[in-house]
């Protein structure tokens, strides 16, 4: 059962910050709307009441070499899902192979703070990672596939995930350096390729990252975080 549904409007009215006490901090990464309103929005204690440009920016220091990509031939409504994923654990980039349009109703608004690339086709995207020295990871559990828990993955990559039902197209197989799968141990013949995101990413942040940032403490230099 979701937990939202359990919550009444108060609870949900009480969700973020409310308007932050004078006087308010003189940094320019603040949103005076959001200081004199309360913040409701789905973001770390460290970034209340900053403007939205001022938190893409800090990301974007901070973003990994790890990149996402995901085809989308039919409208894949696990999409939203993935780039929320890579938001959590800071991907460099998003790619959606395909059709341009996605469903963002999954993303929780996350899309607003990650980089989201569009390639019309495989060879297309294939073009700019071979430029750009990124190693291609198929995520999808194919007949050859390595396993994902005992594969180490490279720190500059694209972790590429296919449609759901079909996975990964053959031009995206052809693209891909290697496939890993993930174990499962189920009736199930697969996971959806939002799950697997979440899984291939973490996988990723296990080998290459450093432990994350406090998400209560202003980032530092500033002297004037949120109260």
């Amino acid at each position: 059962m979701c937990l939202v549904h359990l919550m009444s409007s108060a609870d949900l009215a009480t969700v973020g910050v409310g308007p932050h006490p004078q006087p308010w901090p003189l940094d320019p990464r603040f949103d005076p709307e959001l200081l004199a309103e309360g913040d409701r929005r789905n973001v770390v204690d460290r970034y209340r009441y900053w403007r939205l440009e001022a938190i893409v920016a800090d990301l974007d220091e901070r973003r990994h070499p790890f990149h996402v990509a995901i085809e989308n031939w039919e409208h894949d409504l696990n999409i939203g899902t993935v780039v929320r994923n890579a938001n959590a654990f800071l991907a460099n980039a998003v790619h959606i192979i395909g059709r341009r349009r996605w469903n963002r109703r999954g993303a929780m608004v996350t899309d607003r703070y990650q980089h989201v690339l569009h390639h019309g086709d495989i060879e297309t995207f294939a073009a700019w990672c071979v430029e750009r020295e990124l190693l291609v990871i198929g995520i999808d559990n194919l007949p050859g596939a390595v396993p994902l828990e005992h594969t180490p993955l490279p720190r500059a990559c694209v972790l590429l995930f296919g449609q759901e039902g079909p996975g990964l197209s053959e031009p995206a197989r052809a693209a891909a350096t290697q496939v890993c799968s993930i174990a499962q141990y189920g009736s199930t013949r697969s996971i959806n390729a939002g799950v697997a995101s979440g899984i291939a990413m973490h996988a990723w942040i296990r080998s290459h990252a450093a432990p994350p940032p406090d998400p209560k403490s202003a980032t530092s230099g500033t002297g004037d975080g949120p109260g």
